[in-house]
């Protein structure tokens, strides 16, 4: 195998770009449908009287669910733009634990790729 030309840099800079575009749009709506909004307006109840209880841990659960998958979002822009980072420093395609090249389909699958597979089963063990 052998390192990523300057073409290919261009394409992974540009799939990174619309992936953070397109996940910094979701985890905005997420975070507008969920944290700007009361319980009540989340919902959707525009009745004077108060939620029955299991609606209400319903309501709070489907809440924190989304609040989640904004966490997962934010947690994958950080990703996103540290492989833009390694782009700019010559350093992308390289696993950051034992510096062998990764395979370009892990990159195109995954293009914020830090590891090669051996190392990310390796880590992944670990946990």
């Amino acid at each position: 195998m052998s390192r990523l030309t300057a073409e290919e840099l261009k394409k992974y800079q540009a799939l990174l770009l619309k992936l953070r575009s397109q996940l910094t749009d979701e985890v905005e709506h997420l975070r507008n449908d969920t944290l700007n909004k009361s319980s009540k307006d989340f919902s959707g109840d525009l009745s004077g009287y108060s939620l029955h209880m299991a609606d209400q841990a319903t309501d709070n659960y489907d809440r924190e669910f989304l609040l989640g998958l904004a966490q997962n979002g934010r947690e994958a822009l950080y990703q996103i733009d540290e492989a833009l980072k390694r782009i700019e420093d010559k350093s992308y395609g390289l696993c950051q634990s034992c510096e062998k090249i990764i395979a370009k389909a892990r990159l195109k699958a995954q293009p914020f790729a830090e590891n090669c597979i051996s190392c990310q089963e390796a880590q992944e063990e670990k946990r």
